[in-house]
């Protein structure tokens, strides 16, 4: 005699029950989840058996039998997710508090900065942990940005000056923001590099020759992006004289020229002002010290 299994308490839906259901399974924006179990009890509604409904929504008949018999004792409740617990925090918020007042206020010993191994070892915490707690508050211990408060005493009138030159640049003159790069390595490679081809990236040699050093110059002009440069050996008042002649031949003489220029001494030399008194059209004006 085959076994017909436990008998199923009788599925009876309420009008207002069958409309959600109904609006849960269609609804495109309701949880996957959801939607098929809301499918599970309207088809079991209908008087259909579990192994039936499994098979015609395509899912186990365990399935069918567990959001059966969750509807039948907590209705429409029945049918979503119950809190999870999980596992209990295992750290606490005086551990948290204790890595970012550390982290903010002490140094470790014989290092610069906190790592966080070195926190780890200090907390006891993981080195993970350490890093997630770190990333909760954004602190960033490894990373450092430089700042000098200018002690000018005309700053606020430099500032003023050099950003009304770039915000404001005078009609019939060019604007010219100078500087120098010093040390510069003339490297070369020590073999040809082989040339780019369909299927294979330009190709160079990771060694190379020394051929010294040099020191560029450049003033950058605000208004069109143009650069004038120059290379020479070494970064002394008679090598920015030079450059600043050819300043002068490459600007067209009708025009004024204003240069935006650090406190380096060079640009301050005898050799400088005397050749700048020579060219009247030629105005100087000064970054606030540390305020390049």
């Amino acid at each position: 005699m085959p076994r017909s299994g436990r008998p199923k308490t009788e599925l009876i839906l309420s009008a207002q029950e069958r409309d959600q259901l109904v609006s849960w399974s269609r609804r495109r924006k309701s949880a996957q989840a959801l939607a098929l179990r809301s499918r599970i009890v309207l088809a079991c509604a209908e008087g259909v058996d579990n192994k039936t409904v499994a098979a015609q929504l395509g899912c186990a008949a365990a399935t069918v039998g567990k959001w059966r018999s969750r509807f039948v004792e907590d209705r429409l409740d029945g049918l979503t997710d119950e809190d999870r617990p999980g596992r209990p925090a295992t750290v606490t918020a005086d551990q948290v508090e204790d890595v970012v007042v550390a982290t903010l206020e002490s140094t470790p010993a014989n290092a610069t900065h906190w790592s966080r191994a070195k926190m780890a070892e200090r907390t006891g915490l993981s080195k993970s942990t350490v890093g997630r707690i770190w990333n909760a508050f954004d602190l960033k211990p490894h990373r450092a940005d430089g700042f000098k408060l200018s002690n000018d005493p005309l700053f606020v009138e430099k500032v003023y000056d050099i950003v009304g030159l770039y915000l404001e640049p005078p009609e019939a003159a060019v604007v010219l923001s100078v500087d120098e790069k010093s040390q510069v390595q003339a490297l070369a490679r020590s073999q040809p590099a082989f040339p780019l081809m369909p299927g294979m990236p330009e190709k160079r040699t990771h060694d190379y020759v020394r051929h010294g050093t040099t020191s560029l110059f450049a003033a950058f002009n605000i208004e069109d992006g143009t650069v004038i440069s120059a290379l020479h050996r070494r970064h002394r008042a008679t090598e920015f004289k030079k450059f600043l002649t050819k300043i002068n031949a490459e600007v067209p003489d009708h025009l004024d020229v204003h240069l935006i220029c650090d406190n380096y001494g060079t640009h301050k030399h005898p050799t400088v002002t005397t050749w700048l008194a020579k060219h009247p059209r030629f105005h100087m004006h000064f970054t606030p010290t540390y305020s390049s």
